[in-house]
């Protein structure tokens, strides 16, 4: 290619019809983005960035132009230097700027506060919620929820400041189940430094109710934060610890060694992927606990199978992948919207990388509307990665169809 049309598709497709104007828009945005009269592109920068050596822009220029455009650098047509990792708390979701004091409110309150009689079944009454969150996770998306969820693990830290015995451990363990519950709603809305903020306060939590079922949940969940981040060694380092208490449930083993599986496809390893997977698959039918929280690989139609669809896609395996996803998404019941649009994107991403472009582009025109309709920052990274697996046909009709079925994506951020 003799030229950067990545970036030049998205400059038309907001307007700007030649590098002067662009230049021109770009800086006027930035310097309303950033709050910084002095942000500057030029036109001659704008045109470098549309030749064949583009270069990579400086970190702020990277979230000016992702503002702007809608799209990170690397989906621009810029090679990504090494160690470049988006900084995912500026993706295109309704969170966006969340303050680190917003994120925190809800765990770090001060005390001492007010003692008060505890009942015990108030542990009861929490955890019998936790279904019901989980229940609206899957038909709503994170936004919704997350102002919901914050106010309730509050309520829940301070009754366990009041609470002795086994109700404080109660509150404790059904405290853990919350605030991982709103950990993954970050995650999922996109903000990797909150998410990573509530994985945290899990962790402490569950070591503070002294239950190993609920530290090995705690840290699996944290890896799952690492995969997002591209931490493989991370990952498998996490899920081993996990795997190390020969005390916790065979739902903790499940679910640690699937997660185990995805760190081992960041390293590229498809033996240790493969048996990861069948090894948790052995031990699924064990899974017969009543822990409340934890229950996907229970309450999830192929289950297992999905976590290796998404190994198999991110290894490249582009036919064995979309396979496997069509055999998956049969059993994907469609009031499970929001975990249907990400398979969904992911199996576009594996048709692509099979070499079926109109397949993919059939795919993601029922996975933008729900990523229109949901808000899921995890769908909108997925239908980032199938335009990136669709740059060999950006220029051919079919390339032309994928931009107009993921219009709807783009005018919702």
């Amino acid at each position: 290619m003799s030229r950067n049309d990545a970036l030049r598709a998205a400059r038309l497709r907001v307007g700007w019809r030649s590098a002067d104007m662009a230049a021109e828009q770009l800086t006027a945005h930035g310097q309303q983005f950033l709050d910084d009269r002095h942000f500057t592109v030029s036109p001659r920068t704008w045109r470098r960035w549309e030749g064949p050596r583009p270069g990579w822009p400086s970190k702020e220029t990277a979230l000016v132009l992702h503002d702007a455009l809608g799209r990170w650098p690397e989906d621009l047509g810029f090679t990504a230097p090494p160690g470049w990792i988006r900084p995912e708390h500026h993706e295109e979701t309704n969170v966006q700027n969340t303050s680190f004091l917003a994120v925190t409110a809800a765990a770090l309150v001060p005390g001492p506060t007010a003692q008060q009689a505890v009942d015990p079944a108030l542990v009861d009454y929490f955890q019998s919620q936790l279904e019901g969150h989980y229940r609206a996770d899957m038909l709503l998306g994170p936004h919704d929820l997350i102002g919901t969820l914050g106010p309730q693990y509050q309520l829940i830290d301070k009754l366990t400041r009041s609470a002795t015995g086994e109700t404080r451990r109660g509150l404790l363990r059904v405290g853990a189940a919350y605030a991982a519950l709103v950990g993954w709603l970050y995650q999922d809305a996109g903000d990797l430094s909150a998410a990573a903020f509530w994985r945290g306060v899990t962790q402490e939590i569950a070591l503070r109710a002294r239950d190993p079922h609920l530290v090995g949940y705690a840290m699996v969940n944290s890896a799952q934060v690492r995969t997002d981040l591209g931490d493989g060694a991370g990952v498998v380092d996490l899920c081993e610890a996990a795997l190390d208490d020969d005390r916790v449930v065979p739902k903790i083993r499940v679910m640690a060694m699937q997660q185990q599986a995805h760190g081992a496809s960041l390293l590229r390893d498809r033996a240790a992927v493969d048996r990861l997977i069948d090894d948790a698959d052995r031990l699924l039918p064990r899974v017969d606990d009543d822990l409340p929280w934890g229950n996907a690989c229970r309450r999830t139609p192929g289950y297992l199978e999905v976590q290796r669809a998404t190994c198999y896609g991110r290894l490249g395996l582009g036919t064995e992948a979309s396979d496997l996803w069509t055999q998956v998404l049969a059993a994907v019941p469609g009031t499970a919207r929001r975990d249907r649009g990400v398979y969904m994107a992911r199996h576009a991403t594996a048709a692509a990388t099979a070499r079926e472009p109109e397949q993919a582009v059939e795919i993601a025109r029922e996975v933008a509307t729900i990523a229109a309709e949901t808000g899921s920052a995890r769908m909108r990274r997925e239908l980032a990665t199938l335009e990136r697996a669709m740059r060999p046909w950006q220029d051919a009709p079919v390339g032309r169809d994928l931009a107009e079925a993921l219009a709807p994506v783009a005018e919702g951020s």
